[in-house]
């Protein structure tokens, strides 16, 4: 393995790590219960791409920070 692709290999590991993160801080800020939060994350653990997948079309996401104060909902 040439030293270039063992660079691309290392970039790409942790690109998908770091989007796997991601996905399981969206999955524990979601309004889900903790079960199903659980079998996220661990979907996410076992398999981290193809839980990526998956995650990306199925599941759930973050809770959506709304107006923080009356002053700011005014439209």
């Amino acid at each position: 393995m040439s030293e270039a692709t063992t660079y691309f290999a290392i970039a790409v590991a942790v690109i998908i790590l770091l989007v796997d993160l991601w996905a399981m801080i969206s999955v524990f800020r979601s309004d889900k219960t903790v079960g199903i939060k659980a079998a996220w994350a661990i979907g996410l653990v076992i398999f981290p791409v193809l839980g990526l997948i998956v995650w990306g079309v199925a599941g759930p996401r973050g809770i959506k920070e709304g107006p923080t104060s009356p002053e700011h909902s005014k439209g």
